[in-house]
């Protein structure tokens, strides 16, 4: 049995109270799934900026009645001290995922996601601190790593930010480990990397690449690559950082820390690019139109792949999916959403 395994056994046997936020977005409403069958109380917290109802609604579909009762939703936001005091009240383990996420997004828009990843935090980490919970995790990203070309990416060797996205995230972690030092109130950072997986948004401007790409081919419609398609990512499908948070929570550690979550492997996008349509063509969609390449996209690190060891020796980490696995599994709920 592995250390994860074990950590889920320990919450079967002890039910907690959990806050997650952005409980109605892609990871959020992951981990509350995961929570749910396993019978904790879990409160959310979300303003459907970025998340969605429908999302919830799934997982009230594949979780028993009784532990749906479990869930408390407040639809509140994380701007608001207020709604962030009053969501973590009662609650053991936070695990904080609300944030607006993209690169082009901050960019575009460099206020409004430092209003939410930065104020908001702080209003977060603030209310957590006031309530005495056990533990803190939030998500923090691989483009902290900025400029900083060594591969594959250590948590202690940073570069400069290259967005604005970045500078929020980085300011997490700082912030993070002031309180650790001045209140005694430890945090735990994922540096996540590439997430994909089941629900995650495949509309919109700022999507990622593999629902984008996937609801694109699912359509028929052209689809672009930025670069020479030899950029290349560490995917990491969403069970992996299910287990991360999970982990994180539940274990002791005697200060604030940050672990990288990915698989610990790079695939460059003309790679993902054909595995994407081969899973799509396992289920009968074929597409058979050449890919367009386009220039390269402002605020992007031209390669990514994380070192997972300090994960794996503190936390018990160990990922359960890669990526062709992860998109076999992702793939019928993508070709139902498409339809």
């Amino acid at each position: 049995m592995t250390v994860y395994q074990q950590a889920l056994t320990t919450l079967l046997a002890e039910p907690k109270r959990w806050l997650i936020t952005g409980c109605a977005g892609f990871i959020g409403s992951n981990l509350l799934e995961v929570l749910l069958k396993h019978n904790q109380q879990v409160v959310g917290l979300d303003n459907f900026a970025t998340g969605f109802q429908r999302n919830l609604d799934q997982v009230q579909a594949l979780v028993t009645a009784e532990q749906w009762q479990r869930f408390h939703f407040i639809q509140g936001d994380i701007c608001n001290s207020n709604d962030c005091a009053k969501a973590c009240e009662g609650v053991d383990y936070v695990l904080h995922q609300a944030a607006l996420g993209s690169v082009p997004r901050s960019i575009s828009d460099p206020a409004r996601t430092n209003a939410n990843n930065i104020s908001g935090f702080l209003n977060v980490l603030v209310a957590a601190r006031d309530a005495k919970v056990k533990s803190f995790v939030y998500a923090a990203s691989s483009s902290t790593y900025g400029d900083h070309p060594a591969l594959p990416k250590v948590e202690e060797n940073i570069g400069k930010p290259l967005s604005p996205y970045a500078v929020t995230k980085y300011v997490n972690e700082l912030y993070a480990e002031v309180f650790s030092r001045t209140y005694q109130f430890h945090c735990t950072g994922l540096r996540y990397f590439n997430v994909f997986g089941p629900r995650q948004d495949p509309n919109g401007a700022y999507a990622a690449v593999i629902p984008k790409w996937t609801a694109a081919m699912i359509a028929n419609e052209d689809l672009a690559i930025n670069g020479d398609g030899e950029t290349s990512r560490d995917f990491c499908f969403v069970a992996n950082a299910v287990q991360a948070n999970i982990l994180a929570a539940v274990t002791p550690l005697v200060r604030s820390e940050v672990f990288n979550v990915a698989v610990g492997d790079r695939t460059t996008l003309n790679q993902l690019f054909s595995a994407i349509k081969q899973s799509l063509q396992q289920h009968n969609v074929h597409y058979d139109k050449p890919a367009v390449y386009r220039d390269f996209r402002s605020g992007d690190v031209r390669h990514s792949q994380a070192d997972i060891s300090k994960a794996n020796k503190l936390l018990g980490y160990q990922p359960e999916y890669r990526i062709a696995q992860g998109l076999e599994i992702a793939m019928p709920w993508y070709i139902a959403l498409g339809k």
